[in-house]
């Protein structure tokens, strides 16, 4: 499983807000790109960008400091947060970024999401961030009256990377990930969820190994990192590709 560190972008320095609540922001540092770098020397294989004034405003705030992440980085790294037209997406796709998250558009304009995965298959990501199983869009500010199952299933033939599904009651808690929602998410598709939100302690990450047979193949990780309550190469080591290093070909975990 893969474990994928998040770096949150508000006004250019790395932040964290507390279930998707701007008026609840933590900030962790100036030097997003630093940041990114330290990451990746610790072992990620890639890194998760959220542009928050993008999600909210539509309007690309932090494309400096995202382009020089990019540029500093041999990781492959991906962004979500205001990403709602096809020009956006083509350009983001072109100044480095490996894959684009849709999320708004997702509810919005899926055939607009059809037709960017057609044209960069593998590449694009569909965000469903639920608050009591319904679709959140707008940087969480709006909410739809979609079940976040029923659009992962609409998607089941689209050429996606991926679904991330985030449980909005959860993000920035660290109270662990809401398995049932992830599951659930699983089973109403067939692309690969990387899920989202919670995740406070190595014992949560290890609670998500049941589900990677059910499609759960990643997990996106954020303050617990910033707060020291999980360290990234313990937890590579724990659920990531590191772990196959300590089984052997039979299956079986060495002693």
């Amino acid at each position: 499983m893969d474990v994928i560190p998040a770096i949150d972008l508000l006004d250019g320095q790395c932040v964290r807000l507390h279930q998707g609540d701007y008026g609840q922001v933590t900030r962790f540092g100036e030097d997003p790109i630093a940041q990114a770098l330290s990451w990746q020397e610790q072992g990620a294989r890639r890194l998760h960008l959220v542009d928050l004034d993008g999600a909210r405003s539509g309007q690309p705030v932090n494309d400096g400091v995202v382009k020089a992440i990019t540029a500093a980085l041999e990781i492959p790294v991906q962004l979500g947060g205001g990403v709602r037209t096809a020009e956006r997406a083509d350009e983001l796709l072109a100044c480095g970024l490996d894959r684009v998250i849709l999320g708004t558009v997702a509810v919005e304009q899926p055939q607009l999401v059809r037709e960017l995965a057609t044209r960069h298959p593998g590449r694009i990501v569909v965000g469903l961030d639920a608050r009591d199983g319904k679709v959140a869009t707008r940087g969480w500010l709006e909410e739809s009256a979609l079940e976040a199952t029923a659009v992962a299933a609409s998607f089941a033939d689209c050429p996606l990377a991926a679904l991330i599904c985030t449980d909005i009651a959860t993000d920035g808690t660290l109270a662990g990930p809401n398995l049932a929602f992830l599951r659930a998410m699983a089973a109403a598709s067939p692309l690969p969820v990387i899920a989202s939100g919670g995740i406070g302690c190595l014992e949560d990450l290890l609670a998500l190994l049941p589900l990677q047979g059910q499609g759960v193949n990643g997990v996106i990780v954020g303050r617990a990192l910033y707060d020291g309550r999980v360290d990234l190469g313990e937890a590579l080591q724990a659920i990531g590709p590191e772990r196959l290093q300590d089984v052997n070909p039979g299956g079986v975990p060495v002693a």
